[in-house]
């Protein structure tokens, strides 16, 4: 594949999903290549390329687990031990279950955290503690170790580990860990840092289809370790050839151990029914296509998207950065790094085919179902079914910052199999798979969407 061919799929991607700007990557063949498109921002633009800075969103958090390995193999801290061991003052609403949460289970989204908690604590270097604070009011989704619930909480968490443990903020340990060392010189956490670089804003689409610029352009600083972190896509190959290596730097510095490095890509619980994985490793999502192990993470801002993926057998890397919102960054995102996967190294993904409408099963799945922050709507025409994912009406009220856009509803198809895992069919969450949750009677309590559980409202 030439350069030509990558910027000329790029071009035609961002155009076809109305993308003001896109910066992609691809490590192949012991080489990098680069691609970018478009805009900064559409009020102020400024031309797109490997420098600018893009909100990473989730895909900050591998930053936050590797830099925990750093302190695993220095000795300063136990994946298996208790996390109240370095965070004594964790308090759940479930004692027990507070007492019991271990570091490992924070990386691999089974402590049984919720999602996150619309907890606004400020952006003084004391917003990890006081968020941390906050989850004594914050109830389990399921006992801690029974099943993955993707948590930006549990990342917070783990950022506070990392604060305690250290001495630093989390911004500042994380910076020592690994960017200073690894030479991300355009990785930060720092609006200050960015202000005087290229930069993207986010972008959503108005009622009326029209992109407008978000206005807030990254979440509180109590989410930094789990998406505040800001990156530019040349630092974003650096990184994944970092994860393809040793665990040297470029300079041959050891930063981490070869073989924790290597632990990070195994198994550790498997995942049904998502598009994001079959199982998660440490942090990252494992996920097989065409008989091929990749390892990666995603990641969304408030009209910012991303997207890293690496295949360790094949030595390859490709990043994807985009300024505008899921019915246009994360579909140009995942086009992007099907396109990368097939011409680089003849990996076609397909999509799993949904079963006709059946009435009698639609029924059994529609209602409400909601976790803290937001709610999934199922609905039915009587020929098809739909899925409306929304942030609850209480919670825009409360916040001060401006919140991504609802999406419309988009249809949903039921995949073969038990009946319960299913496909979106169509809008901004094209391609996102979940499951339904049953107790042992039979009965749906939940649904997972792009690894989240939404616990269903009583009729």
């Amino acid at each position: 594949m030439t350069q030509q061919q990558l910027s000329e799929f790029v071009e035609a991607a961002a155009t076809r999903f109305g993308v003001p700007g896109v910066a992609v990557g691809v490590w192949a063949n012991g080489q990098e290549v680069y691609a970018c498109h478009g805009v900064t921002s559409i009020e102020n633009p400024l031309p797109v390329d490997r420098d600018t800075l893009f909100v990473l969103g989730s895909v900050t958090k591998p930053f936050t687990a590797t830099a925990l390995l750093r302190l695993v193999a220095q000795g300063r801290v136990d994946l298996d031990a208790p996390v109240r061991r370095y965070v004594p003052e964790f308090v759940l609403p479930d004692e027990q279950a507070a007492a019991e949460i271990t570091v490992s289970q924070l990386l691999n989204h089974t402590a049984g955290l919720d999602w996150r908690m619309g907890a606004e604590t400020g952006e003084g270097d004391d917003a990890l503690a006081a968020y941390v604070a906050k989850m004594s009011e914050s109830d389990l989704i399921a006992p801690p170790g029974t099943r993955a619930s993707y948590s930006q909480v549990g990342y917070s968490l783990a950022g506070r580990i990392i604060e305690k443990v250290t001495g630093l903020t989390y911004e500042q340990a994380v910076a020592s860990l690994l960017f200073e060392p690894l030479g991300l010189a355009h990785t930060s956490f720092a609006t200050n840092d960015v202000l005087t670089r290229p930069f993207a804003v986010g972008h959503n689409h108005d009622e009326d289809g029209s992109l407008s610029v978000a206005r807030q352009w990254k979440d509180s600083r109590a989410n930094n370790p789990g998406g505040g972190a800001v990156s530019s896509v040349t630092d974003q190959l650096r990184w994944a050839r970092f994860h393809l290596g040793d665990g040297r730097a470029e300079d041959g510095v050891q930063v981490l151990p070869t073989e924790l490095l290597r632990q990070m890509t195994e198994p550790t619980v498997e995942l049904r029914g998502s598009t994001l994985g079959d199982a998660f490793g440490i942090c990252w999502f494992l996920r097989d296509v065409d008989g091929v192990r990749t390892v990666g993470h995603g990641g969304s801002a408030n009209g910012q998207f991303a997207e890293l993926l690496i295949v360790p057998e094949r030595d390859f890397a490709v990043v994807a950065l985009s300024n505008a919102g899921p019915d246009g960054g994360l579909a140009v995102n995942q086009a992007v790094v099907r396109w990368a996967l097939e011409h680089y190294l003849g990996v076609i993904e397909h999509d799993p085919e949904p079963l006709p409408f059946d009435d009698a099963r639609a029924r059994e799945v529609l209602g409400s179902y909601e976790n803290d922050l937001m709610t999934l709507t199922i609905a039915t025409d009587g020929a098809a079914l739909t899925i409306e994912c929304a942030i609850k009406p209480e919670v825009r009220a409360a916040t001060d910052t401006e919140l991504p856009p609802d999406l419309p509803p988009a249809d949903l198809g039921l995949l073969p199999g038990d009946g319960d895992e299913y496909l979106v069919t169509s809008g901004g969450l094209q391609g996102q798979r979940g499951f339904f949750a049953r107790d042992e009677s039979g009965a749906i309590t939940g649904a997972d969407l792009a690894g989240r559980l939404f616990t269903r409202v009583p009729r």
